[in-house]
């Protein structure tokens, strides 16, 4: 039989249902998770430094980063929707979505995990659980879940997946299964894995489902088949990307794979704020430019600077700090 235990996780403040969110006070949070027994907490990730959310590659305590008003009290809400039917799938997602946009990643994989005992063969549960694995460094539990993900969407119908943080448009521009490519092409890049990362970003790009899906996949495209040595391929792989493109969110990619093809300048793209999530983005990806193209010293120069930011859960400063972790 399945016994259920209480495991209580840091999410810096208590939510307490009795309060507003006008006047929740983010610095008392508490989040109670139960777990089957024979599936204890510490078997969900690996141990870190108390107070810490992970381990950096370079063994660095990773701490969470201070967040506005506004995602704490969207917390509440979806704390309060989960609560009131602990049994709906969306109540589960939005709980541990809006619990890792607050910081507190373990605790989102902690509820992952519960949605993955209540729906072992719903694809996104995996799907959010690991992308949380990849926040926190594992990335071989993440490789597991998103390889059980593609394996639970084939022969399935896709869907659009509704955004926590919606552009101003409004318009949704990523699914379930361009998301499951998508992060599992990023695991499979930061363990090295160039062909198999370079596949799936494929299969998301085939998808086909908008420009912003086009540049954000062509990226690591080119990227993978560098890495592989093949420069000729990876020129060729940039012929979709034009320089007028509808591009609603990702111009950080967009601008990456214009250098790519000769289009932008790298000089131009080095100004960017790192912080910010989409300089993020470009600060890897001309660092890595740099690498590949024999620039060395000052690729990793550029990788050093990355991790002084404050971005750690951003994907190009996880790939920058693995790339100096084996240089």
């Amino acid at each position: 039989m399945k016994l259920l235990q209480p495991i209580c996780l840091s999410v810096m403040a208590l939510l307490m249902m009795s309060c507003s969110t006008e006047n929740f006070d983010k610095t008392e949070i508490v989040l109670e998770i139960k777990t089957p027994l024979e599936d204890p907490i510490a078997v969900l990730f690996s141990e870190v430094q108390e107070g810490a959310q992970a381990t950096s590659f370079m063994g660095k305590p990773l701490f969470a980063n201070a967040h506005n008003q506004k995602l704490f009290n969207n917390l509440v809400l979806a704390k309060a929707n989960y609560d009131a039917d602990p049994m709906d799938a969306m109540n589960i997602i939005w709980y541990g979505r809006r619990t890792a946009y607050i910081g507190d990643y373990r605790a989102a994989i902690a509820i992952f995990s519960e949605g993955i005992k209540k729906y072992p063969n719903d694809a996104r549960m995996y799907r959010h659980r690991g992308h949380r694995y990849i926040s926190v460094r594992e990335i071989d539990r993440a490789v597991d879940d998103y390889e059980m993900a593609e394996k639970l969407i084939k022969g399935t119908k896709d869907k659009i997946e509704p955004d926590g943080a919606p552009n101003p448009q409004g318009i949704y521009l990523t699914s379930t299964h361009s998301n499951i490519y998508y992060h599992l092409g990023l695991s499979y890049y930061l363990r090295q894995e160039w062909q198999k990362s370079h596949n799936a970003f494929k299969m998301g790009q085939k998808l086909g489902l908008n420009d912003d899906n086009i540049v954000s996949t062509g990226h690591w495209i080119y990227m993978n088949l560098r890495r592989m040595g093949k420069d000729k391929e990876a020129q060729a792989s940039l012929n979709n990307i034009e320089q007028e493109m509808n591009i609603i969110e990702n111009m950080s990619y967009h601008n990456l794979t214009l250098m790519y093809k000769g289009i932008i300048p790298s000089d131009i793209l080095t100004s960017v704020d790192p912080n910010d999530p989409s300089g993020a983005a470009i600060a890897y990806g001309v660092a890595n430019w740099f690498l590949y193209n024999g620039e060395t010293k000052k690729a990793y120069e550029l990788m050093e600077k990355f991790m002084e930011t404050r971005s750690w859960s951003a994907f190009g400063f996880i790939a920058a700090e693995m790339d100096l972790s084996i240089r």
